[in-house]
C-alpha cells in the first residue's frame, strides 16, 4: 500500500510486480517465476552478530496484523519453500504476499 512521502518506494513495488509478470511470460513453460512481498518483518535477531538483538514489539505492533502478531524471517522463508516445492506446480506469475494482513487492514502505527 501507498502512504505519502514514499512514491519511489511504490514504484519499485509496482516494478518488482511487473518484472515476475514479463518473466513468468517469457520463461514459462519452463520455468515458474512468482515474488514474495512481505510486510513488516522483525529481523533484528537475525542482524550480523555484533549488531544481532532481540526485537522490543509491543503488543500495538502486534495487533496491527490481522494475524495478531508481527512476521518474522520464518514465515517468508515458509513461503520461498513453498513455491520451491512440487505443491506449488501450478504457481507461477503470482504476486505473494506475506505480511499478517497488515496492508489489507491498512492501519499501521508509527
Amino acid at each position: 500500500m501507498s502512504e505519502p512521502e514514499t512514491g519511489a518506494y511504490s514504484a519499485s513495488k509496482g516494478g518488482v510486480f511487473g518484472l515476475t509478470l514479463a518473466l513468468a511470460a517469457s520463461l514459462a513453460p519452463d520455468v515458474r517465476v512468482n515474488a514474495i512481498s512481505s510486510g513488516w518483518i522483525a529481523t533484528q535477531a537475525w542482524q550480523k552478530p555484533s549488531q544481532r538483538s532481540e526485537p522490543e514489539l509491543t503488543r500495538e505492533d502486534h495487533v496491527q496484523h490481522w494475524s495478531g502478531r508481527a512476521g518474522v524471517p520464518d514465515d517468508i522463508t515458509a513461503m520461498a519453500i513453498y513455491l520451491l516445492g512440487d505443491e506449488s506446480g501450478f504457481v507461477t506469475g503470482a504476486n505473494m504476499v506475506v505480511d499478517g494482513g497488515i496492508t489489507r487492514k491498512m492501519i499501521h502505527v508509527d
